[in-house]
């Protein structure tokens, strides 16, 4: 195929003389190329049109403000608020929030309407592939229908629902912050289906919203339900403690004893005891629900994912120009390793 090496020629010599080979033989690359680009063409063509959603929102995290009055007054029912709970949910961790296995395993198992029937997203993903991925036909047998429990799974459901949220985390959903300046962040889904791209963006991000949400105010939203409890306890006491006191003066009208005016005083000091205790119990009630509402997040959607979506088609033209590329490169390279083995064996 090339000339006849030399052991006693230089590395120039060498390398000149496997390239004057390889133009001599320009016509293998030419063909090569032409049906490579052919295969190309066909594989693109057979390629099916993805749509990608986009959703951006910007997020603001709460203002916790001067926590030190609300860690003081949480520590009296025995919890510890410390300042700086919202710093490890915020900014960027968000994203590592929306893309983690409890959202996506989440947003698969939520129940959406295709062809008019309802689907969980994971199901209905799954009808889509069963055709064209071998590993999924196998286990398509395996459903995961609409209402079913999580905690009802078998251990074959686990395993494809983990599966299937890996598949998404690495390759259908993107989320990311396109200006490191700004507290702006943008979110893709693909998927050949339109529908199943706009809900299942739609959804992803209202669980993250919801469990950021949750995550930032869980501290304060304890001392606020027991602060409730209490003052609804004490309140309660005051009622009755006014009932009590009325119903002993009825007893005890005109009393000819100063000793049968004693339960209306203890039921009076009760009262005043009762009621000094609500006060207090009420003011501190209306500042742990203005703190907790200061540490509330806000995700606004700037721009959601509303139709139509983004196509994503395989070029052909680029994809032909890859293939001839790719496989003049590895003949190339067949026929480089090939020169050398004879240029060792002579």
């Amino acid at each position: 195929m090339f000339t006849e090496p030399d052991k006693k020629i230089t590395a120039s010599e060498s390398l000149l003389s496997f390239i004057n080979g390889i133009l001599k033989r320009w016509w293998l690359f030419v063909i090569i190329g032409l049906l490579s680009g052919i295969a190309g063409i066909f594989y693109a063509s057979k390629q099916k049109i993805t749509y990608q959603s986009t959703l951006t929102f910007a997020l603001d995290g709460g203002d916790g403000g001067d926590l030190s009055g609300a860690a003081s007054l949480a520590s009296q029912f025995g919890l510890n608020i410390g300042a700086g709970s919202n710093a490890v949910f915020a900014g960027d961790n968000i994203l590592e929030i929306m893309k983690s296995r409890r959202m996506v395993e989440q947003t698969l198992l939520s129940i959406d309407t295709f062809d008019n029937k309802p689907f969980t997203f994971i199901q209905y993903f799954l009808n889509q592939n069963k055709n064209s991925n071998s590993k999924t036909s196998k286990t398509i047998d395996i459903s995961f229908p609409a209402g079913q429990p999580r905690s009802t799974f078998t251990y074959q459901q686990d395993s494809i629902l983990y599966n299937t949220y890996n598949t998404f985390a690495k390759s259908y959903i993107n989320a990311d912050k396109p200006d490191r300046k700004y507290n702006i962040y943008e979110v893709n889904v693909t998927n050949p289906n339109e529908k199943f791209t706009k809900d299942f963006t739609d959804r992803l991000v209202s669980a993250t919203n919801d469990f950021y949400i949750s995550i930032c105010t869980q501290k304060s939203k304890q001392t606020l339900d027991i602060l409730e409890q209490r003052v609804d306890t004490m309140k309660r006491k005051v009622n009755s403690t006014i009932g009590s006191r009325a119903e002993i003066q009825d007893v005890n009208l005109n009393p000819a004893f100063s000793a049968a005016e004693v339960p209306i005083l203890k039921q009076q000091a009760n009262l005043q005891v009762y009621s000094g205790a609500y006060a207090e119990m009420f003011k501190d009630l209306e500042i742990a629900r203005y703190q907790y509402l200061k540490q509330i997040p806000l995700m606004q959607i700037i721009d959601a994912a509303n139709y139509p979506m983004k196509k994503i088609k395989v070029s052909k033209l680029k994809t032909a120009v890859e293939f001839s590329f790719v496989a003049c490169f590895i003949t190339l390279l067949v026929l480089w390793i090939i020169y050398l083995f004879k240029l060792k064996n002579d």
